[in-house]
Formats: structure tokens, sequence, C-alpha cells
């Protein structure tokens, strides 16, 4: 049974530096309906992800901005509620990239995919299995060109992509390093995903000599999540020919003055190295063999995941904002209903 009010979040005002609560309102919208060819979707979890910091700027971007007083657009994981689309049958659970932030979506399909809550949790399909490890996918193995025994650096390794790129570089037979503000965050990438050196960059004095000492011989590949310091850190220490796959750079993404550069660019002339940045979204072709990929390491016990559970529409601002801040182990997820209805 649907509700006869949609609950959405809004977007009211553009943060100016770290948002806060008072940029977000959940608004009592009217129930949509199908219309032709259309479905219902009943959202069962959303995804908050520090790329949608983004979108809340008015400029120009890969993605469109938001608009002010509206719902806002992201991952979820929904049950289809009402069907006119012969892909798509009442009952089947999909995931999508355009009806977050709301507890009902209707859709013509596009976009929309199905999933199978008996593969995985249907919150993995946000994280793991979704779009950040899809991310951590493209990054290592098409953009960094990934070889067998490489030493590979992760920063912001405590979180969705990065939980993924450590483990994928560990599968691949490469020496990882992981850098993450949490002791917690850490030991359970040592310990649970075989993760080799641990750095918690908040309480060493000096990234640079904790990162070389974590890898003595170089970095041959360094993932960026981070960027800031981080990413003058890995230019130190990566080799000859040595590859950045650059998806995010989280400690800029609230700053209200642009923020220096690195101040060793030059060293990427001597060294060889090359850097790309890249949104997953260019890179669809990779998907089957991702989905191929995933669902065998996860058969073999090699895929672990952890998530940060938020409860209800009213705590998704709070979940987002929570990301900037390192409350998230894993991925951070917004669970919106119970996975069935009667």
């Amino acid at each position: 049974m649907t509700s006869e009010v949609n609950r959405e979040v809004h977007l009211v005002s553009r943060p100016v530096g770290m948002p806060t609560p008072e940029n977000f309102s959940v608004v009592d919208a009217p129930m949509p309906t199908a219309g032709a060819g259309e479905v219902l979707i009943r959202n069962v979890w959303m995804s908050v992800d520090p790329y949608m910091r983004g979108r809340m700027y008015d400029r120009k971007s890969y993605a469109p901005p938001f608009q002010l007083n509206e719902a806002m657009g992201g991952g979820h994981v929904g049950q289809i509620m009402t069907s006119d689309n012969a892909n798509f049958a009442v009952g089947d659970y999909v995931v999508g990239f355009m009806g977050g932030w709301r507890e009902y979506f209707v859709s013509d399909g596009m976009g929309l995919e199905k999933v199978d809550p008996d593969l995985a949790p249907l919150s993995a399909y946000l994280g793991t299995f979704g779009m950040p490890g899809f991310t951590a996918y493209v990054g290592l193995l098409r953009i960094a060109e990934l070889k067998d025994g490489e030493t590979v650096f992760v920063s912001g390794a405590g979180g969705a992509v990065g939980t993924v790129a450590c483990q994928i570089a560990k599968i691949k037979g490469c020496r990882v390093i992981a850098s993450a503000g949490s002791d917690e965050k850490l030991a359970w990438l040592k310990d649970e995903c075989g993760v080799d050196e641990v750095i918690n960059y908040k309480k060493v004095s000096d990234l640079n000599e904790a990162v070389r000492a974590a890898a003595p011989k170089g970095i041959d590949v360094y993932y960026e999540n981070v960027g800031g310091e981080h990413l003058q850190v890995a230019i130190n220490n990566m080799n000859a020919f040595g590859r950045i796959a650059a998806c995010g750079m989280i400690s800029e993404y609230n700053a209200t003055e642009p923020a220096p550069g690195p101040s060793n660019m030059s060293m990427i002339v001597g060294k060889s190295i090359k850097i790309q940045g890249f949104i997953q979204t260019f890179h669809l072709d990779m998907r089957p063999e991702f989905v191929a990929d995933m669902g065998k390491w996860m058969s073999e016990g090699k895929l672990k995941w952890q998530e940060t559970v938020r409860e209800g529409v009213d705590n998704a601002a709070g979940a987002f904002i929570g990301l900037f801040s390192g409350e998230n182990t894993g991925k951070m997820v917004v669970r919106l209903g119970p996975d069935t209805v009667d």
C-alpha cells in the first residue's frame, strides 16, 4: 500500500562552505502517479555521495546543478509498486541514479536496472555493487592501468570508493597502502581486507615521511579521493611512469577560497607521471565486466563491505553533511522504508 504523501528533500539555499541543515528542507509533496509507459517506485534506500556537493553550486559541470525548491536527485534502490512498462513488473527491485532524496519516484524506465536481492543486500547496490564500486573498478583497471604486483596508495580509503579500491588492488596481487582519518576504519581495512600498511593522516606528524616509510620502494599507482596534501605526498613518492587516477578531492569541496595546488607539480615531468581525472558515467561499457568480476569475487569471499545507515528521509541531509567530517565507515546510506510491504 502506498502513502498519500511523498516526502522529499529540497535544496532551499546554496551552501557557502560546509553545508548546514538550513540549506535543506523536507517537504510533503503530492503522491506521483505513473502514466503510460511509466512505473511508480517506492524507494527503500537512497544514497548520499560527496559528488553531490558540486551539484549544489549554480555552475556548469558534468551534471546539472540541483535546482532550489525542487526535489534533489541521486542514487536509489526501490521496489516497483505499479507498472505500465513491459520491462518492469510489480515487485521488481531496481537501482537508479535520478530518483533519490524522496520516498516515491515515477520513471519511464530510462536508467533503471533490475537488481537481485538474493545476490546481495539491496543497500549494497548503492555501494560496493553500485556507483562507488564501479568508480573504484574503472579508476584502477582502466584509468590507472593497474598491473599485478604494483604498489598502490589509496587516500580516503575508509569511504565507499576507497574500501573497494583497496580490495580490488589486493585481489590483483598488489601491495596496498591505505590512508584514512580513523583508527577503526584502518583496523578494518588491515584485519578484514588485507591492506598491507595503514596511515591515520590525522595522527602522523609528517604525512610524507609516513608514506615513504610505508612504501620504501615507491608508489606505482595513486588512487586519489582527497586532494591537497595527499596529492603532493603521492607525487613526491611516485615511481617513474606512475599513474594517478583522480575520482575526487573531498578536501576541497567546501573551500570558500581556491585551495593552493601542489608545489611539486614539476616532478610529473621528470617522473613521467600520468594524472587523469575521470567520471564513471563515461565508462559504462565496462559495466558487464564489472558485474561479472564483482559477482565472482563475492562468491569467492574476496569482497567485504561496511555501511553507515541513517533512518528516514528526515535524516538524509544530516547523513550527507556527515560525509565531510568522516562520520561514515564505508558507504553512507539512508533507509527510507522496509524492503517489502504488504
